[in-house]
C-alpha cells in the first residue's frame, strides 16, 4: 500500500448531480477541465464544474476535487484507501472516481481546510506547481 501519495486540488468548485437514468446526457455536463458521467440502471450521475450547471437544476453542494498523481498499475491495491483513510477518520463525507490512470476525490467545500490538514498530517503532499 502506497504510504505517501501527491495530488493536486483541480481549480475552481465542482457539482454532483443526479437525473433519472433515462435522461440524456446533458451539453453542460462536459464543460470544464473535468467532468465524469456514469449511468447505471438506477440514475445518471453527472461531476461537472458547479458554474456549468444552468439555473434551474440544483446543484446542492458545492465540492472541491483532488486529483491522485498517478497513474497507478492497476496491481498496486490501497491507494484510494490510503487516501481516504485519514478523510474518514475525521469524519470528512467524500465522493470518489477512478478513472484508468488515477483517482479523484472531492470533498465539500466547508471541510476544504481540515481536509488539507488530515491529508497533510499523514504526508500526503499537495502539489501546487504546473498543470493538473
Amino acid at each position: 500500500m502506497p504510504e505517501n501519495l501527491k495530488f493536486r486540488q483541480l481549480p475552481g468548485l465542482y457539482a454532483i448531480v443526479r437525473l433519472a437514468a433515462t435522461a440524456p446526457v446533458p451539453e453542460w455536463a462536459t464543460k470544464g477541465d473535468f467532468s465524469s458521467i456514469t449511468r447505471s440502471t438506477d440514475e445518471l450521475s453527472i461531476v461537472c464544474a458547479a458554474h456549468a450547471v444552468p439555473k434551474d437544476f440544483d446543484p446542492g453542494l458545492r465540492w472541491i476535487c483532488m486529483k491522485l498523481e498517478g497513474p497507478f498499475p492497476f496491481s498496486q491495491t490501497g491507494v484510494l484507501r490510503s487516501f481516504i483513510e485519514p478523510l474518514s477518520s475525521n469524519g470528512i463525507p467524500i465522493f470518489a472516481i477512478s478513472t484508468y490512470d488515477t483517482d479523484y476525490v472531492l470533498v465539500q467545500e466547508e471541510f476544504a481546510g481540515v481536509t488539507l490538514q488530515a491529508l497533510d498530517n499523514v504526508g500526503h503532499e499537495l502539489r501546487c506547481d504546473g498543470p493538473s
